[in-house]
């Protein structure tokens, strides 16, 4: 029991399992379904689903059936397509309990945005993504439009940069293998960078990528661990390259950005048996800062359609479950 345990531990570090024996394929499969509706109001078919999963349509319509029938999706006949469900909805909003640390993150990430004219996220890893659970937008900032339930890049960001060089070395080296098969080209980018960036947090406490999701955009982002969700946790921020080049970032950016992190592993350690009571000191944490200035024929159609988804240095964590 208890080698399992630590083996479900070290899965959660991953946030990958494509190379676990034990993993019961068809769930994870639904789950990639589930993963293809980025938002509750995306509406796709088993064609857009087959080729966003890489899933043959027979194999989809079944599980798109099932997910159905199980409430977690709902189908549209006029469009003869698919959403998110009430099944998957309440779930989500169960595990999601908590609004008042989600608005104290929130609050925290707003104090940077003030100071800084870009988009600062708290991200979480989706397999070989990430996603923003919160995020605060400088009135001024430019070129950045995610929100909240976005999806990004884990290997061409600052903050996939920074998750990935937090992992022990051989977690991080299993996970980026399991990228491998899923996401060859994805490995191609972060596989040369990853000394370079587990360095970079070694010495510094933070991860930066300059000009690589886009030539305009430069980024810094912080690795904090979750008791909540056992995994780590990402602030990132985006700026403009022509107003933050590197040494900027360095030298302006990155005590602010390290002051969220430790603010926010603060909020994460203490609210983890609170979160869910309405307990949390609503206490400020000071943060140190200074001003700076995205009707179709039917494919592959089943039963239902015919009818009718405190911030720590990673060096200082333990091992066994994927931190240093």
């Amino acid at each position: 029991m208890g080698r399992r345990s630590e083996r479900l531990s070290r899965q959660g570090a991953l946030a990958g399992d494509a190379g676990e024996g034990d993993v019961i394929q068809v769930v994870s499969r639904a789950f990639d379904v589930l993963r293809c509706f980025e938002g509750h109001e995306a509406r796709l078919g088993n064609l857009e689903i087959s080729n966003r999963c890489g899933l043959p349509r027979s194999t989809v319509s079944r599980l798109t059936h099932t997910l159905t029938r199980m409430g977690q999706l709902v189908y549209l006949p006029r469009d003869q397509k698919y959403r998110i469900g009430p099944s998957a909805v309440a779930m989500s909003a169960s595990m999601m309990k908590g609004a008042q640390l989600r608005s104290m993150i929130r609050q925290r990430l707003q104090e940077v945005a003030e100071q800084l004219p870009g988009t600062v996220g708290f991200v979480v890893p989706d397999r070989f993504h990430l996603v923003y659970l919160q995020f605060a937008r400088s009135p001024s900032a430019l070129g950045l439009h995610e929100g909240t339930g976005s999806r990004i890049s884990m290997a061409s960001t600052a903050a996939g940069a920074a998750y990935t060089a937090a992992l022990a070395p051989e977690v991080g080296d299993a996970f980026i293998n399991d990228m491998e098969r899923e996401a060859p080209e994805a490995v191609k980018i972060l596989r040369p960078r990853i000394e370079g960036n587990r360095q970079s947090l070694r010495e510094r406490g933070y991860v930066t990528a300059c000009g690589l999701w886009s030539p305009h955009i430069n980024g810094l982002a912080v690795p904090i661990w979750s008791p909540q969700y056992q995994t780590f946790v990402v602030v990132t921020i985006g700026l403009l390259s022509a107003m933050y080049d590197e040494e900027r970032l360095h030298a302006e950016v990155a005590p602010l950005m390290l002051a969220l992190g430790r603010s926010l592993g603060s909020l994460m350690d203490g609210a983890e048996g609170d979160a869910f009571n309405n307990r949390i000191s609503r206490k400020p944490v000071a943060i140190s800062v200074h001003n700076n200035n995205k009707p179709m024929s039917s494919e592959g159609v089943n039963e239902l359609e015919a009818g009718t988804r405190r911030a720590r240095p990673a060096r200082s964590l333990r091992a066994g479950d994927g931190r240093r």
